[in-house]
């Protein structure tokens, strides 16, 4: 259950309108709804959303907020992005691997990127330039540092969502 009040629509300032009407085409999730409380850090949130891992693979971009949202045990991030995943041909035997941490059905490249997100979501301290030399063989230095913010996004957003008992939005994917 939520545990503060999301802002909709009709409740809204004129700059968080704006912000629903036209940046969110009028379909404003809940996360969003709950940062509404603070209109200029929505905005600059939005914006920030929007920028990180652009570098990316989109597929790859999928794996790894999923497979964060799957170790921090993020039920609304998960169900978001398994529902964004299907866009990029992500299946229910993918969710599934990527909740085992089994990443033998990916890529070189991809299973590069999840076992080094996954050593960063765990245990950032910890990370080698052993850990680190796999990712400077498959990634550019800029792709390198899209797969950081987007590891540092998805652990955001998944000590936003459900700590708030934001509820998804819609039909839920069983993993």
């Amino acid at each position: 259950m939520v545990r503060i009040g999301l802002i909709n629509s009709e409740a809204a300032s004129p700059e968080v309108r704006e912000i629903y009407d036209t940046t969110l085409r009028g379909k404003p999730g809940n996360v969003q709804k709950a940062l509404a409380h603070r209109p200029e850090m929505l905005k600059h949130f939005l914006s920030f959303y929007a920028s990180v891992g652009r570098s990316l693979e989109r597929k790859l971009y999928e794996l790894v907020y999923i497979r964060v949202s799957l170790i921090n045990g993020c039920h609304y991030c998960t169900q978001h992005h398994v529902a964004s995943s299907k866009r990029v041909g992500l299946t229910a035997e993918d969710w599934s691997a990527l909740k085992a941490g089994n990443y033998s059905r990916y890529s070189e490249k991809e299973r590069a990127a999840l076992v080094y997100i996954e050593k960063l979501t765990r245990t950032p301290h910890d990370v080698t330039d052993a850990d680190f030399a796999p990712l400077k063989k498959e990634f550019s230095e800029a792709e390198i540092v899209d797969l950081h913010m987007l590891t540092g996004l998805a652990n955001l957003t998944n000590r936003l969502t459900d700590p708030l008992g934001l509820e998804v939005e819609f039909a839920e994917e069983k993993i």
